[in-house]
């Protein structure tokens, strides 16, 4: 009995056009779910999950762009031909079994193709589960890291207190080892490096973000850039720091694509990779961990060697010489390879056992299973759970402030305040270049702006400039003097 392959001439129209329906369907209800999520997020200002949600749908074009090139160029590469030695090295299996059969041309030849059509196929099933476990990685541990943020909220409402500001008054003097801050960091591990990165180690495991490390930091960041008893919302700016990072987390930038690759290739039997590759996320998530448990150590010991009396509330200093390479924006892409190397071997385990089955050459060992399996989910809840919180309350601590200080408002009225000085500048400019003098041969008036490119503000002057604001009254009034005009009119009144 021979088998022959069945194509669309003859196949039924009502079954080709049902799946392309279902197809369809499928894809718009995904749009429309994602146009909803895009539109609540608008409708809360969250600019920063809308731009995080806008690169996961790039992210999904360029993977089906991909996909489409792979269909295009099946034949084409299926028909590069390579010697068998060549072809035969660096092998994921051992003694792999080759059922799919070799291009006509490949195989006159004695060679074998570069990338089989089965191949190709598989390796758009690959490019699509890695695709689909990054976006979900993502929103996994961003979730489990703001729900166990959540109570810094309490937290926050806390500094807003009778006992918290009587507890921290300014006019009270504390010697430093009498306040609680000091007590957990300042032990005798604490002068010693040796000794204090095994204790920074240990501690990230419990209580890695206490009520008095969130207190201090706090305190520490406000006084660097606000005035002394500010009511900054410490909590809102974190949330939405971390909201920006997301946006930079869920993409997959250029060199991620170069280290998949690398990885792809470490797959090979012969670098003996399930021995040692499963435990690189996991190794480098604890360093991290055990970094920014170490910056806090740190920033408590230079606190200690400047002054021994404590005014208030313990106070430390934020400073970009804590991180490494004085960058603190080295952790955001630590973090980013670690969740993506972390979601790429799930999904590399989730393929091969799609599409090879559960024991098959990639991990026939049930050791090689439970590693896997141990270290991803490990990875996925530490992450999320431990390092994620710590990681944004230490980050703030950089010696300058990030652009999301200001709320999403804020930010509106600020840049709907310079367009319209801009402009009314410009309006202002285009008069006095355009006023003709009152005698070219005796007298000339200067209409050029004494205050140069920028304007002067009075906000006593009648002038005052309305910014439109869609849904309330409000409205920032801006003063321009009018200097020019002034000395202009002077002359006049003199000469008259």
């Amino acid at each position: 009995m021979t088998s022959s392959v069945i194509t669309l001439e003859s196949t039924p129209t009502w079954a080709v056009a049902a799946v392309v329906f279902f197809l369809i369907s499928i894809s718009i209800c995904i749009e429309h779910l994602l146009h909803l999520l895009a539109k609540y997020f608008n409708k809360n200002r969250r600019k920063y999950l809308i731009q995080a949600l806008d690169k996961i749908k790039s992210e999904l074009l360029q993977l089906g762009f991909i996909s489409l090139l792979l269909t295009v160029g099946e034949k084409p590469i299926a028909n590069i031909c390579i010697p068998k030695s060549i072809g035969e090295t660096f092998l994921p299996c051992s003694d792999p079994s080759n059922d799919s059969p070799e291009e006509a041309k490949c195989e006159e030849q004695g060679m074998v193709s570069l990338l089989s059509r089965q191949g190709m196929k598989e390796l758009q099933y690959l490019i699509f589960v890695l695709a689909f476990f990054h976006s979900l990685s993502c929103i996994l541990t961003f979730g489990l890291g703001m729900a166990k943020m959540r109570k810094w909220k309490s937290w926050e409402a806390e500094t807003r207190t009778l006992e918290y500001q009587f507890s921290n008054d300014p006019r009270r003097f504390l010697l430093i080892h009498q306040t609680t801050f000091a007590r957990r960091h300042l032990r005798f591990w604490s002068e010693h490096r040796f000794l204090r990165w095994p204790a920074c180690f240990l501690r990230q495991f419990y209580a890695s973000v206490s009520k008095v490390d969130y207190f201090t930091l706090r305190h520490g960041f406000i006084t660097a850039h606000f005035s002394e008893g500010s009511t900054f919302d410490f909590q809102k700016y974190i949330k939405r720091t971390l909201e920006k990072d997301f946006g930079v987390v869920v993409g997959i930038s250029l060199w991620v694509w170069i280290l998949s690759m690398l990885f792809i290739f470490l797959n090979a039997h012969d670098f003996y990779n399930y021995l040692w590759l499963p435990f690189i996320p996991l190794l480098m998530l604890l360093l991290v961990g055990t970094q920014l448990q170490g910056i806090i150590s740190r920033m408590c010991l230079e606190s200690q060697e400047k002054s021994q009396v404590v005014r208030g509330t313990f106070l430390v200093r934020p400073s970009d010489h804590f991180f490494w390479f004085g960058w603190p924006k080295l952790l955001l892409h630590l973090m980013h390879f670690i969740l993506f190397q972390n979601s790429f071997q799930l999904a590399f385990f989730t393929w091969t056992w799609y599409k090879f089955g559960f024991r098959s050459c990639f991990h026939r060992k049930t050791e090689d299973i439970v590693i896997r399996l141990a270290m991803g989910v490990l990875v996925q809840v530490l992450y999320g759970y431990v390092t994620l919180p710590l990681y944004a309350l230490v980050t703030q601590m950089g010696t300058s402030m990030k652009k999301v200080i200001f709320p999403e408002k804020v930010v509106e009225g600020l840049k709907r305040w310079r367009a319209n000085a801009r402009r009314n500048i410009a309006l202002k400019n285009n008069y006095t270049s355009a006023r003709p003098s009152l005698d070219n041969n005796t007298t000339s008036i200067n209409t050029s702006p004494s205050f140069g490119a920028s304007p002067s503000f009075n906000l006593n002057t009648p002038h005052c400039v309305k910014f439109d604001q869609p849904s309330s009254s409000e409205y920032l009034a801006v003063g321009v003097k009018d200097e020019g005009k002034a000395n202009s009119t002077n002359r006049e009144t003199k000469d008259s």
